[in-house]
């Protein structure tokens, strides 16, 4: 079978389930939601970044933006499912190449609109605290932020394929995103600038001090969901279904 139809009907699984569509809606609506309060709060901080703090509903966003991309790959292993779909696609590497284009896909396209709508929403509340970003500093948030969502549900997917369970990754991702990140970075310093989550949230810095510029934690991030990725395919190769 082609890619084509491959695709076409990975796409109209995502379309006819209501918690990946729910998924994506959450994307949008928490990153904007956050962004919106975070906007009304205090820019006193000598500490304060303007795009950071117009972007930061990205912090509870990129859980939405995990649970999208463990929940496409996982609906697969329910009720054997992933039978079906490995029967009509004998080449598991195409049929996974799919699945990780209607992750990317969806989650790249809400996650511009989600950046653009947070942006604009957080700036009417910070006035002229924001005064001082740039054109390219908003465009450089807002692309970067749909890529790190982008990135982090590709990451989620390659896991997924990996432990062949959506429970076993959002167990292991949602805990190191909420609370191991913020535990080593108090240990090990700089250190966690090489972390997935650390690394790509540069790109949401107007300024930033680190070991690593904006698009260069991008790349870092890109490096975990391309291992993740990896991962998954050679276990999807090697397991029977």
């Amino acid at each position: 079978m082609h890619l084509t139809p491959v695709l076409r009907s990975e796409a109209l699984k995502v379309l006819t389930l209501r918690s990946l569509c729910g998924a994506l809606l959450a994307v949008f609506a928490v990153t904007t939601a956050f962004s919106a309060l975070a906007g009304a709060s205090d820019t006193s901080d000598p500490d304060f970044d303007p795009l950071f703090m117009a972007l930061s509903g990205v912090m509870p966003g990129q859980i939405a933006a995990v649970a999208f991309g463990t929940t496409v790959v996982s609906s697969e292993y329910h009720g054997g499912g992933i039978r079906l779909s490995l029967a009509a696609v004998p080449r598991r590497g195409r049929w996974f190449a799919a699945k990780l284009v209607v992750v990317a896909v969806p989650t790249l396209a809400v996650g511009l609109v989600s950046a653009c709508t947070a942006l604009v929403a957080a700036r009417a509340g910070l006035g002229p605290a924001a005064s001082g970003l740039t054109v390219g500093d908003q465009v450089r948030g807002v692309v970067g932020c749909a890529l790190y969502f982008t990135l982090m549900a590709l990451l989620a997917a390659g896991l997924t394929a990996l432990f062949r369970s959506g429970v076993a990754t959002l167990s292991t991702l949602i805990p190191f995103l909420l609370i191991v990140s913020f535990v080593v970075g108090d240990v090990a310093g700089g250190a966690t600038d090489f972390l997935p989550d650390k690394a790509g949230q540069v790109v949401l810095y107007q300024t930033h001090d680190g070991t690593l510029g904006p698009w260069a934690g991008l790349a870092v991030t890109a490096l975990w969901a391309a291992a993740a990725v990896l991962a998954g395919t050679w276990r999807l190769r090697g397991r029977d279904a």
